[in-house]
């Protein structure tokens, strides 16, 4: 399993590892979210309202010698192609505040489609865990309904047709926008021209959407989730235009 989060930037480990990086000194104005601590909660309180939900895939990685920790999971309900992924992230040097995302995983080409808004704690405060969990709590139950909007969107895109003329101006609307790099637009036009899946060959907005999700798997950790955030909204409210 890939993953998106893992691509740029970051050195894959185990949950186990996360336990191994020094957590910072906290002071009178800062208290540091542990990775691994962090990760333990994330699980426990996924498992207790995912009703449903199975944990089918889980990666961690790390930056900046353990400073930075990024993370995505996975969690399937039934037989459909599509389930719920979590992302998140957190830093021991202050660099990021920790944050939490959910969404849809693609499952036959492990890409995300994240909606909706990032939920970020900006200060380690001495209340931290206290309003992380809240707001993780609150992440999951917005995201049951975002999943099924994800649901929709998707099946929206695949009875979308899009020519390659079609497909070309969006690359270069999304590149204008700075949701992908020059080279990310390559990997795109690669993606569109030659899927690596059988289940992308249709010509649709679904099939584009998913060269584009591939692309951004080259994404710095530090910016993945805005950038999959960035692209759906785009996607949901231009792409049908240029499917017109």
């Amino acid at each position: 399993m890939s993953g998106m989060l893992l691509h740029a930037g970051g050195q894959a480990v185990t949950r186990a590892d996360l336990n191994l990086i020094p957590l910072p000194e906290a002071t009178e104005s800062y208290t540091p979210v542990s990775h691994y601590q962090l990760t333990e909660r994330i699980a426990t309180i996924s498992r207790d309202l995912l009703n449903g939900y199975t944990m089918v895939g889980e990666q961690y990685a790390l930056a900046r010698d353990g400073k930075q920790m990024f993370a995505y999971l996975q969690f399937k309900n039934g037989a459909t192609d599509m389930g719920l992924a979590l992302g998140y992230r957190n830093s021991y040097d202050r660099s990021m505040s920790v944050a939490f995302a959910m969404g849809a995983s693609v499952f036959v080409c492990d890409n995300l489609a994240l909606t909706g808004d990032i939920t970020v704690m900006r200060k380690h405060t001495k209340n931290v865990w206290n309003a992380l969990e809240d707001s993780l709590i609150a992440t999951i139950y917005r995201s049951q309904q975002n999943f099924q909007q994800i649901v929709c969107d998707a099946e929206t895109m695949k009875a979308q047709e899009l020519g390659d003329r079609r497909a070309y101006e969006m690359m270069g609307f999304l590149f204008g926008e700075e949701i992908i790099s020059p080279r990310q637009i390559t990997v795109v036009r690669d993606q569109w021209h030659k899927p690596k899946h059988e289940d992308f060959r249709p010509r649709t907005a679904w099939s584009f959407y998913n060269a584009c999700t591939e692309a951004l798997k080259s994404c710095p950790p530090t910016a993945a989730m805005e950038k999959h955030i960035e692209l759906h909204k785009i996607m949901t409210e231009q792409g049908a235009v240029y499917a017109a």
